[in-house]
């Protein structure tokens, strides 16, 4: 059987890089293999593996942090907090699309929403020491198990897609929370890697909850508004992006510029905390830190010292491109609609092939079109398809390395240009005729 690369190749690769069982292989080291193959061979490979921006930054950003720069504040440090012009738009930009009402001191930015994240699992795991577990509402990004997996923290979770609904996730919630041992919850909305999106009646049941066992809900808004099946992302109109701050005040909404704006290469993102969490305090803080308030040991203990501040100059762009969008000067779900458009294409080609979708239904729906989608073939284990795929070109992760209970693989449309289509083509039929 011929392969558009060679089998006997990549799997020494996978040897020596000590990858026993692709279901436990990182994105990176995916991606090393592929970039290994194409420096050998000459040939491209079609890269499902990251979820990096495929479109030019916001120009918005670009300019404001060009004008920061020559204002000099590269030579200054910016407030820990942040500095007061994004303060101010995050809030705004937070009821302009979300609907809802927090304080600008309760807006604190961060590296990326990877650091806003870790920062929120280290200080969630010190708030009780009986609550020392975080909860996954997977599927789900593998690298926030990894960040548990580094403070010590333990680990529960459960596939979202197998209790949709809000009669089937309230017990299956509950089951979890009455145990005493959660300290937060975290999902993505939509969903990474499915791209699922949880409803108002299941976020209402996850507030309740999250208010009844008094647990911190991160909701990561990564995806904000890419639902492209209803007509978000209009300042000040409904309907707005879903959301469990409706619900209750136990909450953390982590808001990235890094897909909403193609703004990932300069780590910016803002965590929006409920003015309640924000204020409220904690007497295993005070002891800890000699302060009490959940907000101020956020960004004066934990944020300062993972990384003593956000970049000065990406806070000016993120600011800029949070006002234009809240002004409506800079629509941008109609710059990231593209992904929708890619990700129905790649499908129109694989489907006729013998892949499916793996998680194809949103409750009664079809799942949207987005910047994430998984694929499955036939009653291939995820593992085995990913290394099939390899030799044929085509990159993903495995989706259990997301928490799914399904077999198949994450893809990404972000990297595809308009070469790729007829290149996957191309290997979508050869896989074929190899696997009937």
């Amino acid at each position: 059987m011929t392969t558009p690369f060679s089998k006997t190749r990549i799997d020494q690769l996978l040897r020596e890089m000590e990858i026993d069982d692709l279901n436990k292989a990182s994105i990176r080291q995916i991606g090393a293999i592929a970039r290994t193959m194409e420096k050998e061979t000459g040939k491209e490979y079609v890269h499902f593996e990251m979820g990096i921006p495929g479109l030019p930054p916001s120009a918005v950003g670009v300019e404001a942090e060009i004008a920061a720069l020559r204002r000099g504040v590269a030579s200054q440090y910016p407030n820990i907090e942040g500095i007061d012009e994004l303060k101010t738009e995050a809030s705004r930009f937070v009821k302009a699309f979300i609907n809802t009402d927090i304080a600008p001191k309760s807006c604190i930015p961060t590296t990326g929403s990877m650091q806003g994240v870790f920062a929120a699992f280290m200080l969630c795991t010190q708030l009780d020491p009986q609550r020392d577990t975080i909860l996954y509402i997977d599927p789900g990004f593998p690298v926030q198990k990894m960040q548990a997996t580094v403070i010590g923290a333990r680990m529960a979770s459960f596939d979202v897609a197998d209790y949709r609904g809000a009669t089937a996730l309230r017990p299956k919630l509950e089951e979890l929370l009455s145990t005493g041992r959660i300290c937060c919850l975290i999902y993505s909305n939509p969903n990474n890697p499915s791209w699922m999106c949880l409803k108002e009646d299941e976020l209402q049941v996850i507030g309740e909850l999250a208010t009844k066992y008094d647990v911190v809900v991160i909701e990561d808004l990564a995806y904000m508004t890419m639902d492209f099946r209803r007509p978000l992302g209009r300042p000040f109109q409904a309907p707005f992006q879903p959301t469990v701050s409706r619900y209750t005040d136990n909450y953390m909404l982590m808001l990235s510029g890094s897909k909403m704006f193609s703004y990932a290469g300069q780590r910016i993102a803002v965590a929006c905390i409920s003015d309640r969490l924000f204020q409220r305090t904690y007497s295993t803080l005070a002891d800890r830190y000699g302060i009490s308030r959940f907000g101020a040991v956020y960004a004066y203990d934990m944020l300062y010292t993972l990384s003593s501040g956000v970049s000065h100059s990406a806070q000016c762009a993120m600011a800029a491109m949070m006002h234009a969008a809240t002004e409506g000067s800079y629509s941008f779900v109609d710059d990231v609609r593209e992904y929708a458009r890619r990700t129905a294409r790649i499908k129109e080609i694989m489907l006729p092939y013998g892949f499916n979708v793996v998680y194809d239904k949103d409750q009664d729906e079809i799942v949207s079109d987005g910047l994430f989608f998984t694929i499955g073939y036939h009653d291939m284990e995820g593992g085995q398809l990913l290394r099939e795929l390899l030799y044929y070109g085509i990159t993903g992760i495995v989706l259990s390395t997301t928490g799914s209970t399904r077999q198949g693989i994450r893809a990404c449309c972000s990297t595809m240009q308009e070469h790729h289509y007829s290149l996957l083509a191309e290997r979508c039929r050869l896989f074929a005729e190899n696997h009937p």
